[in-house]
Parts: C-alpha cells; sequence; structure tokens
C-alpha cells in the first residue's frame, strides 16, 4: 500500500464526486481513486452470483432509457426476441 502525500491528500479532498485521477508520467496509464467502501460496493455488484437477481431488477428501468434512446425503434424488435428472460 502506498500513503498519499500531503498534496495528494490535498487532490483527494477538494475532489467533488467524481473519482480522483492519476497518471503515470512513465507509462501514460491513467488511475481512477475511489474510497475502499466504494470499491468494495463495486467489486460486490460485479463479483457475486447473487447480484444476478439485482441486475435482473434493473431490466425495466435500463430499457426505458433504451426506450428514451431510440431502441424502442420497430427495427429493433428482433432483440427483444433473443432475450433469455423474455418468456414464451
Amino acid at each position: 500500500m502506498i500513503e498519499l502525500t500531503i498534496e495528494q491528500r490535498q487532490a483527494v479532498a477538494q475532489q467533488a464526486e467524481s473519482p480522483l485521477r492519476a497518471l503515470d508520467p512513465d507509462t501514460f496509464t491513467t488511475y481512477i481513486l475511489v474510497r475502499e467502501e466504494l470499491y468494495n460496493r463495486i467489486r460486490n455488484l460485479v463479483d457475486k452470483t447473487e447480484n444476478l437477481e439485482f441486475l435482473n431488477g434493473m431490466h425495466p428501468e435500463v430499457m426505458e432509457v433504451f426506450g428514451r434512446e431510440g431502441w424502442d425503434d420497430p427495427a429493433m424488435d428482433i432483440y427483444n426476441e433473443l432475450d433469455p428472460r423474455r418468456k414464451a
């Protein structure tokens, strides 16, 4: 584990809602710094199969957003038939 410098702690403290980005000047790799509790929440969403129920529950809201973005075009109906959650 690395410890933040005073300058880095100030940058984290000043950061509003979006995560802090850090750049490695040697490799030009960008890293995202998030609090450990947020990282753990995200990891739990991705790692655990119990969260499939949560993800499936998001389906109606996601489809509403897709509809507003043009996915409700009749030409896209073929994708509804391919949805494994759809009941015949």
